[in-house]
């Protein structure tokens, strides 16, 4: 008979080979300071100006569509950065931290990074291209700014790493990540202002990083 002692010593023992197995466990770096650098510069905006007026978000980085068309590409990397109040930035960086640390440790610090980056500009392309299909048509140009786009590529990313393994990573499990995916587009489309291109954009890059970055671990077959 094995007792709860026993099971718990058993358990353990295997998290602790799981971990001395898998060279990206530790504190996760890259998603922390992504959340550090989105606060500070959420904090100087607020110190210099007024984050929910959109010139003053315009002057200082935020996603326009004829900015862009006049050269100012990293503009799609500013407003990656930047958010539309303290609510706005407070809703993504909580689901950062919570998401982002998963997926850190199963890409690696490096991959990590560069899937948020790609997710995050890519998914502010497709915004452009929304916007630019809304100018051809006549219709009110937007501004956009937020983590949202990368936020939904690292949940696309832990759902390609989590559907391999069998449908669970670490403590989540792809019902979960569906459950939320599906309450966060619903919010998206109920809302207003919301860029909902950005969202699924983000998903939708966010999978397909997690398919060129993410490598299923190998099981350790050895005895001791």
């Amino acid at each position: 008979m094995i007792t709860g002692k026993a099971l718990e010593r058993v358990s353990s023992g295997k998290r602790e080979s799981a971990m001395s197995d898998n060279r990206y466990s530790g504190l996760p770096v890259v998603n922390l300071t992504i959340i550090a650098i989105n606060f500070m510069y959420f904090g100087y905006l607020e110190m210099i100006g007024d984050t929910e007026n959109t010139m003053f978000m315009i002057a200082h980085g935020a996603l326009y569509l004829p900015a862009v068309q006049q050269g100012e590409y990293w503009r799609l990397l500013t407003a990656v950065f930047m958010h539309f109040g303290i609510g706005h930035i407070i809703n993504n960086m909580l689901v950062l931290y919570v998401l982002g640390d998963n997926l850190e440790r199963a890409l690696g610090s490096i991959r990590y990074l560069v899937l948020y980056l790609v997710c995050g500009i890519g998914a502010n392309c497709v915004s452009l291209w929304y916007d630019q299909t809304a100018a051809l048509q006549q219709t009110a140009i937007s501004v956009s700014a937020g983590a949202s786009g990368a936020v939904f590529g690292v949940v696309g990313g832990l759902l390609y790493a989590v559907s391999i393994n069998r449908g669970r990573l670490e403590d989540l499990s792809a019902r979960q990540l569906a459950v939320m995916i599906l309450f966060s587009l619903y919010f998206g489309f109920t809302s207003t202002g919301v860029n909902n291109a950005a969202h699924i954009a983000g998903l939708v890059i966010g999978v397909i990083m997690g398919l060129i970055l993410y490598r299923k671990p190998r099981k350790n077959n050895r005895f001791n």
